[in-house]
């Protein structure tokens, strides 16, 4: 009988075959074809499968993204049986001689945050200068790290800013299980050099920043000295706790200021509280205006 655990990720198309020890440690690899698996004998066995369309292997797993010919229900057993096999008769999974690659040092430690679900795993290097969230993985193109980071299944939600990485977990999971894992797996990501991000594909073109920077040019001179307030003085201290703060709108008539909350500010069972009162007394004293107020959404 197997020893290979398999669990299902948020990707349907992707499993993790989990095994009761480590079989790399300190390191990822991903394979996206044959041809890429000099490194791994493991990998290259896999591929030999046909509807194999990419290999991750990670610390006890192996992750495996399939082509749509095949239902995972009936050949996940073939899998994890193959992955078993492969290993009692001694063969390996990566060829530690040839792997010598030089690695950049990268140092991650794990910060909690006001919201309970949410984690921020601090680098020692800038990972973005472009505040990046995601929601799922259809949204992951500009970023690699997040894309991987979904494949596990204890992961709902990504918010990455400047050095930083805000990881949200579903309810069912508890730090204590996972923190380890999560942290090891992003250090291991950006010492192969992997990128967190790449800021070329986020979807805000040039055209884009050019229509925001008219639009903040086009609002009222209220809006403006809200925005200016909540980028100078909100934002840096929201981003100290792993979130995100967006100007939304400005109702002049209902004197209603509305933001939007992301990365551990959204869904934090006390945030939308806390912070909508800290901002509107900020706003009420800096603006000179008692009856302002504020409306907070979870982004």
């Amino acid at each position: 009988m197997s020893q290979i655990k398999t669990i299902d990720s948020q990707n349907p198309a992707i499993v993790k075959f989990v095994l009761p020890d480590f079989i790399i440690k300190g390191e990822s690899f991903e394979f996206k074809n044959i041809d890429e698996t000099a490194l791994s004998p493991l990998a290259k066995q896999l591929f030999y499968l046909p509807f194999v369309k990419t290999v991750f292997i990670s610390s006890n797993f192996v992750a495996i993204e399939k082509f749509s010919i095949v239902e995972w229900s009936e050949v996940k057993e073939l899998v994890a049986e193959q992955i078993q096999s492969f290993l009692e008769k001694g063969g390996k999974v990566i060829l530690e001689a040839e792997n010598k690659l030089k690695k950049q040092p990268i140092t991650i430690y794990g910060e909690t945050t006001p919201n309970p679900a949410v984690l921020k795993f601090v680098a020692n290097k800038i990972l973005t200068k472009k505040a990046v969230e995601f929601k799922n993985i259809d949204q992951t193109s500009s970023s690699p790290l997040a894309k991987e980071l979904f494949q596990f299944p204890y992961i709902k939600e990504i918010f990455i800013d400047e050095n930083y990485v805000s990881v949200t977990k579903y309810d069912s999971y508890d730090w204590h299980e996972i923190t380890l894992e999560v942290r090891t797996f992003i250090k291991n990501f950006l010492e192969n050099g992997h990128l967190a991000v790449e800021e070329s594909l986020i979807e805000v073109s040039t055209e884009t920043e050019k229509q925001a920077e008219a639009h903040f040019d086009s609002l009222d001179t209220t809006s403006q000295q809200i925005i200016n307030i909540l980028e100078e003085y909100v934002k840096p201290a929201v981003a100290a706790d792993g979130g995100n703060i967006a100007f939304q709108s400005y109702d002049k008539e209902q004197n209603m200021v509305s933001v939007i909350l992301q990365g551990a500010c959204s869904g934090c069972p006390s945030s939308t509280f806390t912070l909508k009162n800290g901002i509107e007394n900020m706003l009420r004293q800096m603006l000179n205006d008692e009856s302002i107020r504020v409306e907070a959404s979870n982004g």
